[in-house]
């Protein structure tokens, strides 16, 4: 026999539906509040690099010189994909080093996220937010990717290859620099999400390290005790900037005094974390 409904019961059983069908479809995975609700920043800068194809990328930005050097870079956006601010921080460091700085887009052929949708407003648009880090922007995925740019590098006569990444694409610098036999000399993550101690203790190469005030500081001690016991050591950086997650890529607002002070102190940072670990001399 089964069990009658009354209307007044129907709009609560409605409700508890949806919940438990947003629960089985929303699992998390990225848990940093931050880099889940700060949006990106418009800005006017031109980027000074092309586009090309590479080392299985449909698209690639590259800065710097025209042909692979002693030494080479290779920067994970954040989850924005392609902006002017994370270009123009490649546009610094290949001029600096007059290295040559790929960007590629390791979201193809699905698409970055998009900034009218951020932050997420609904739990829908929620779910979806989660779904993409589960998704298009999962760190495991991504660190083959990586690693194949990395190896495309030295095949092209490299001797030095580093990688940096901001927000997912930090934690991906960081398992990159963990998987065997990666071709990567050193790593950076730059505000990093998903931040996990565990990620570094099969990490082969000295870390230049540099959180937010929106990162675990937790995760960052216990990851900062783990690297100082690798032989690696003496080479490895670390700073926490007194600024918000996102300050360095997408979200930077170059118009705040205090955001461009921020920005200028990270590339500065990165700069001389790479001469130090390549051995190059800083200009």
């Amino acid at each position: 026999m089964g069990m009658a409904v009354s209307s007044s019961m129907l709009p609560r059983l409605k409700a508890l539906v949806h919940h438990l069908n947003h629960a089985k479809m929303s699992t998390v995975h990225n848990t940093n509040v931050a880099c889940c609700t700060i949006p990106p920043a418009k800005s006017d800068y031109t980027p000074k690099g092309t586009f090309k194809s590479y080392a299985g990328f449909s698209k690639v930005y590259v800065t710097g010189p025209a042909t692979v050097g002693k030494i080479a870079l290779v920067c994970v956006y954040d989850i924005f994909g392609f902006k002017p601010q994370t270009q123009q921080g490649a546009d610094i460091l290949a001029e600096k080093l007059n290295a040559q700085v790929l960007m590629p887009d390791f979201f193809e052929p699905a698409e970055p996220w998009p900034a009218d949708k951020f932050p997420p407003q609904t739990d829908e648009e929620k779910g979806k937010l989660q779904a993409f880090f589960g998704g298009p922007a999962k760190p495991q995925d991504a660190v083959a990717k990586l690693n194949n740019v990395g190896k495309a590098l030295k095949s092209e006569g490299a001797e030095w290859v580093g990688t940096f990444g901001f927000c997912w694409g930090g934690k991906v610098t960081i398992l990159a620099g963990s998987s065997d036999s990666t071709p990567f000399d050193a790593v950076s993550a730059i505000h990093p999400a998903m931040l996990n101690h565990g990620d570094v203790v099969d990490l082969k190469v000295p870390l230049g390290l540099y959180p937010s005030n929106d990162e675990p500081a937790d995760e960052s001690k216990q990851i900062l005790e783990i690297v100082s016991k690798k032989p690696f050591a003496d080479k490895n950086d670390y700073k926490l900037y007194d600024s918000f997650h996102g300050f360095a890529a997408a979200r930077a607002n170059l118009e705040d005094p205090e955001n461009k002070k921020h920005y200028e102190d990270l590339y500065a940072r990165l700069l001389t974390f790479i001469c130090k670990a390549s051995g190059a001399q800083c200009t």
